[in-house]
């Protein structure tokens, strides 16, 4: 389910969607926030140009949301129903973690999104 060749493989790795060899953004640390959403203009292995048009990666709003839901869906869960915080300490969680991961939220988004439109194909893949 994780292997290369796997929506979820490129989605969780942030790799090119067609080939899985090479990191679609210029900086695999999504914390260096002046470079977070600093992509590659092509894949140097297969040449897939990751901008397929001019404001392609708008839609990627549109999946941050349900992301960025998930992550707060889980802050709730951990803080409320294990740690059994009070709802003030809970709502500071879900904040604090929705702005902490702000970076990996919207990396994150941009993979799933760019992976609705481009399917990998093998034959691009480096032979070993």
């Amino acid at each position: 389910m994780f292997k290369k060749g796997s929506k979820l493989y490129s989605i969780l790795t942030g790799t090119c969607p067609k080939c899985h060899e090479e990191s679609m953004f210029k900086n695999k640390n999504p914390y260096i926030l002046s470079e977070a959403l600093s992509m590659n203009e092509t894949c140097s292995n297969c040449g897939t140009k990751y901008k397929i048009e001019p404001s392609f990666f708008y839609g990627s709003m549109y999946v941050s949301y349900p992301v960025g839901i998930a992550f707060a869906t889980a802050a709730f869960v951990i803080s409320f129903f294990v740690f059994k915080a009070s709802l003030s300490v809970v709502f500071a969680s879900i904040v604090g973690t929705l702005i902490i991961f702000m970076p990996v939220i919207l990396r994150l988004s941009r993979n799933i999104w760019i992976n609705f439109f481009m399917h990998y194909d093998q034959s691009l893949a480096k032979k070993p």
